[in-house]
């Protein structure tokens, strides 16, 4: 549906996109996520005609928007500040697009009847947004975008400013919303796990690059580099080198036993650095572990430990100084018996849980 062909955009001699491609389908949620100042938002101004870009093409349905001005494209952009007018009714902010295009009242009445439908809040018609909460206040925003039926819907970080709870309650409504309507989303932010369970597929950017393209389960599970493997979540990066055995692949970590890997990275073979990501809660912690064969074993001190309520997260030096991050789940009944500083601990991981990265 949406083509992105070697798109640069440059302010001065900062270059703020460099030769970007990827192409977006009809219907999917898609993320473009990455830290401040990646191009995240950069692009997605350049797809919305914010911005013009130095060079590349934008295709929509294989047509060129690059000569389209902004309020011409079939598109549209909610923002993090909402942008509702505030002496305008909700009913009166959903209408104005409709009424910039001149179409008739009945029509107007019965598309803004029908998106307050869509975005749950149909008795907030003559609410003004003063009198709403910010969860209601970014739906309403999303529904006077949705309207006039967008072909794409531009939505750049529009959760930030909400707590916690209520961000959660808002991913889930924007899933539904997103299915029931059938639109395509682009959405920017730099929460990953906001990423992770809103999107069918995320862009990772970088610098003005794209790192990585992938569905989130497989963004988590096999970072394409080191970048991507660091940003995405909590992520132990143990660098060593690979060694190719008869009977298999071995990851040797200065100063401790080399271990069993499973080596799904074409990019290496055997004599090369490189490193091993490893989620914490792939990590078995305990005061002692029997380890199965196919496990690797390591004994350690616990360094430091940060409590979070439903997990505890323990970061456990090993002997050659390596800090290992192990993530245990309190999920046993009564008050949770925590590991202190100083304890002598055992981790293990499957030999295939981790994956090499530059």
């Amino acid at each position: 549906m949406l083509e992105i062909i070697d798109v640069s955009r440059s302010f001065g001699d900062f270059r703020a996109l460099d030769q970007v491609n990827l192409k977006i389908e009809s219907g999917e949620f898609f993320t473009l996520l990455g830290p401040s100042g990646c191009g995240k938002t950069t692009l997605l101004r350049c797809i919305a005609g914010f911005e013009q870009i130095d060079s590349g093409k934008i295709l929509l349905d294989g047509r060129p928007l690059t000569d389209i001005a902004p309020e011409k494209r079939p598109i549209h952009t909610v923002f993090q500040s909402y942008a509702l007018f505030p002496h305008m009714t909700v009913a009166e902010n959903i209408a104005f697009p409709l009424r910039m295009a001149k179409l008739d009242k009945t029509e107007i009445s019965r598309r803004v009847a029908e998106v307050l439908e869509d975005v749950r809040l149909p008795d907030k018609a003559n609410h003004y947004p003063d009198a709403l909460s910010g969860g209601q206040k970014q739906r309403i925003a999303i529904a006077r975008a949705l309207v006039n039926r967008p072909r794409l819907l531009l939505l750049d970080e529009p959760l930030s400013a909400l707590d916690a709870k209520l961000r959660e309650q808002m991913q889930i409504e924007l899933i539904n919303l997103q299915q029931e309507v059938g639109i395509t989303f682009i959405y920017v932010t730099h929460d990953q796990g906001e990423a992770l369970a809103l999107s069918h597929r995320i862009a990772v950017m970088n610098q003005g690059n794209i790192s990585q393209i992938d569905e989130p389960s497989v963004i988590y599970s096999y970072p394409k580099n080191r970048f991507v493997a660091d940003f995405i979540g909590q992520c132990n990066l143990i660098e060593g080198r690979l060694e190719g055995w008869e009977s298999g692949w071995r990851f040797a970590i200065p100063g401790l036993d080399s271990i069993p890997v499973q080596n799904n990275n074409e990019a290496f073979s055997s004599g090369q650095d490189c490193a091993l990501s490893l989620r914490p809660e792939k990590i078995r912690l305990a005061s002692r572990l029997d380890a199965s064969p196919d496990e690797c074993l390591f004994s350690g001190t616990v360094h430091d430990m940060l409590y979070l309520g439903d997990v505890t997260v323990y970061i456990v030096e090993l002997g050659n100084g390596l800090q290992v991050e192990a993530l245990l789940a309190n999920s046993a009944p009564g008050r949770t018996r925590l590991f202190e500083k100083g304890d002598a601990v055992q981790i293990a991981w499957r030999h295939d849980a981790g994956h090499l990265v530059n």
